[in-house]
């Protein structure tokens, strides 16, 4: 294996892959735009800018920005561990503001989340102006109010340091792509797959498979009498003009509670008071939401996570009950399902399959990694149990997830996300089973199969966990699919939305990677606007 010659990089440390050297040399001159799959080394191309900078720049610093503090450690770590250079400056919130500018002495590569640099340089604590490289790790983040968008905004005004975006999805919509160009000041686009010509020979591959797995008549019980909830709520929203009549899907109701806090915000700017009217809707909306997501809990998650969503609605010591909370658990299909899972001790047969894919991959590979997914607490804690209840020494499992914690269910800090990182990396743990919060560019090589307990609707996370695998050798990444639910459109409908991103970047490519400006957004989707409230 040839690796990367260069003054300020350490011998046998990068690879020399011709196409990461292509887009390194580009972005040397001009503010790129990297769109690379996760596991080809966006880190490896951003380090080797890294190293050119501090050479061309000997006076100047480089900040490196990564959304999350275990993605900062990661970068600080492979910084120090591939580049001679200073020991990089590592910036989160951990620090305190008046230390943070202690620390600050150029030369250096600071490495830091964007919300600390963003609030340093609304004080005037961060000199921009000593900076000569920008890295934006996660760069489809620039958009809306993120923080890269404000540093980036603070660039463009003022030292105009080159810029390096980097993402391996930068979302299935042109205008996202516009904002994320302007936002952070691109001028160049530089983008790959697994299929171009200089990047096949390092591409280890990733299986997808789909896994259908049948819905109990049980759990189909339960799922279509939450959905009679729902209607209910749904019909007074329809008497009140609100809602087309038999219109119950998640984003009408949210489009109607949106109008409807609108409608509440006005009359308190106007300081008069709600009709008890706009209350009741407020009350039916909140409760059809209810219904809706313990139905997506019993197609999609599990009889546990049901149980457990509806026990946090029910009325408890200190506890008062908000009104949508008692109109949804007095709706008597409601408390008809609670009933039945008082006595029901049939479990989704999502989570057999969940732990039976983790247990069959690491008996088959005693040195394999895997992550499980889930987009819901309850179901990590559920997996997790199950997994122990194994008592198998080959399965070592732990619940990976954010830091914010509820009731009596803690969260992780970032501190111990961190550690639980480099636990799994190491073997101690080898069997994930995380939220989101896992998703997002964490560089963890040995992952060899990653589980889906759902397809989600969301193209950039939906990448970011298939990602997690076919770093270092082939992977695998299975998706479970609730059969009848759901599950079966989101799954299919991920491909088509992925399909058009591509045929998108390859626009971009066409036009902006030459120089060209980008392509013109797709009109936008017109929302149905619905009727005003009768006063």
């Amino acid at each position: 294996m040839e690796t990367v010659e260069h003054p300020r990089i350490r011998p046998g440390q990068l690879e020399d892959r011709a196409y990461q050297g292509a887009i390194a040399e580009a972005a040397l001159d001009r503010n790129t735009l990297v769109v690379l799959p996760t596991g080809l080394g966006k880190t490896a191309i951003a380090l080797r800018v890294v190293a050119e900078h501090l050479r061309r720049h000997p006076t100047q610093s480089v900040l490196f920005l990564a959304p999350t503090r275990p993605l900062v450690v990661q970068h600080a770590r492979a910084v120090e561990a591939t580049l001679f250079a200073p020991e990089p400056l590592v910036l989160t919130g951990a620090i305190a503001p008046e230390r943070r500018a202690q620390l600050l002495r150029p030369p250096q590569v600071i490495v830091a989340t964007p919300q600390v640099i963003a609030n340093d340089l609304a004080e005037g604590n961060f000199p921009l102006r000593t900076l000569s490289l920008l890295v934006f790790d996660e760069a489809h983040r620039a958009v809306g109010d993120y923080p890269y968008v404000a540093l980036g905004r603070a660039n463009r005004d003022g030292p105009r340091a080159r810029v390096l975006a980097l993402t391996a999805s930068p979302g299935g919509q042109m205008r996202r792509i516009q904002e994320v160009w302007t936002n952070l000041g691109i001028e160049h686009f530089e983008y790959r797959t697994e299929h171009s010509p200089d990047v096949v020979p390092y591409f280890h591959g990733v299986g997808v498979e789909t896994r259908l797995v049948p819905v109990p008549p049980e759990v189909r019980r339960l799922a279509v009498q939450l959905r009679t909830a729902v209607l209910r709520q749904a019909e007074v929203l329809t008497r009140l003009g609100l809602l087309p009549a038999g219109d119950t899907t998640r984003r009408s109701m949210l489009e109607v509670g949106a109008r409807l806090h609108q409608r509440l915000a006005a009359e308190r700017a106007g300081g008069g008071t709600a009709s008890g009217t706009i209350w009741t809707a407020v009350t039916a909306q909140a409760a059809a939401m209810k219904g809706l997501h313990a139905v997506a809990l019993i197609e999609s998650q599990g009889v546990e996570a049901l149980r457990e969503f509806l026990a946090r609605q029910a009325p408890g010591p200190g506890k008062r009950l908000t009104p949508a909370a008692r109109a949804f658990l007095s709706d008597p299909d409601v408390a008809e399902v609670r009933a039945t899972l008082d006595r029901l001790t049939l479990e989704h047969p999502k989570v057999a399959t969940a732990v039976g894919l983790v247990r069959d991959e690491l008996h088959r590979s005693p040195s394999a990694r895997v992550i499980v997914f889930s987009q819901f607490r309850d179901t990590v804690d559920l997996l997790v149990r199950e997994l122990e209840r194994l008592r198998d020494p080959a399965v070592r499992p732990a619940r990976f997830v954010g830091q914010a914690s509820r009731g009596i269910e803690a969260g992780l800090s970032q501190k111990e996300q961190v550690a639980l990182l480099d636990r799994f990396r190491v073997g101690d743990v080898n069997a994930l089973v995380a939220t989101s919060v896992a998703e997002e560019g964490l560089d963890i090589p040995a992952t060899d199969l990653v589980v889906f307990y759902e397809p989600i609707p969301d193209l950039v996370r939906t990448i970011q966990r298939r990602g997690r695998t076919g770093r270092a050798r082939t992977g695998r990444a299975i998706v479970l699919v609730a059969d009848g639910t759901p599950d079966v459109g989101l799954h299919r409908s991920a491909f088509a939305r992925e399909r058009r991103m591509h045929e998108m970047l390859e626009r971009v490519e066409v036009t902006a990677g030459r120089g060209g400006a980008l392509p013109p957004p797709e009109p936008k989707r017109r929302q149905r606007v619905l009727s005003e409230f009768p006063s």
